[in-house]
């Protein structure tokens, strides 16, 4: 089981048929959706302020949630990938969008619906994406706008990958021998 704690009297929620790995850690003011995943070594810290995360949202091996005490807090919209190694701090990620791995996004950042922060890119504070768009590099820049039907299948469709390899550890109990 996670580690699931309670700090200054939160205690993190969640719907129904979430998955998290065995040392993903969960803090504070932290409310999950439906069919949720936290992976290994992935940390959520509601400690300073709240986080919330909508339904079918998986938050890959290594990455980091926290906020920005009484200044930023974090919302995460439905369907989103967050990729492995990211760090999201105070931020704003909308519904179908998909954060590459290794990438960053800094507080009071928002990143729009079905929109793509490439892999390793540095998504600095008060930015605004938008909807649909593909931003890159360090500090990360527009590149382009995403077809929005290839956007949605590509998120929707990691999304999607996630809830099944959820099933396959809920499914695989080794004994100890």
């Amino acid at each position: 089981m996670a580690l699931i704690k309670t700090v200054c009297g939160k205690t993190p929620r969640w719907g129904e048929d979430c998955y998290f790995s065995e040392n993903a850690t969960i803090v504070g003011d932290v409310v999950l959706g439906d069919q949720c995943t936290v992976w290994f070594n992935a940390v959520v810290r509601g400690d300073v302020n709240f986080i919330r995360i909508g339904d079918r949202v998986n938050i890959q091996d290594g990455s980091c949630l926290h906020t920005l005490y009484n200044k930023a807090s974090m919302t995460i919209g439905n369907d989103v990938t967050i990729g492995h190694n990211v760090t999201l701090h105070g931020c704003e990620i909308r519904d179908c969008a998909l954060i590459g791995m290794g990438a960053t996004v800094m507080d009071h950042a928002v990143v729009g619906e079905g929109a793509i922060v490439a892999a390793g890119a540095l998504v600095l504070s008060n930015t605004q994406i938008g909807d649909g768009e593909l931003w890159a590099g360090v500090p990360a820049k527009f590149v382009k706008k995403v077809d929005p039907q290839t956007s949605k299948e590509l998120n929707q469709g990691i999304a999607s990958h996630y809830l099944m390899y959820k099933d396959w550890y809920k499914d695989d109990d080794i004994e100890q021998k």
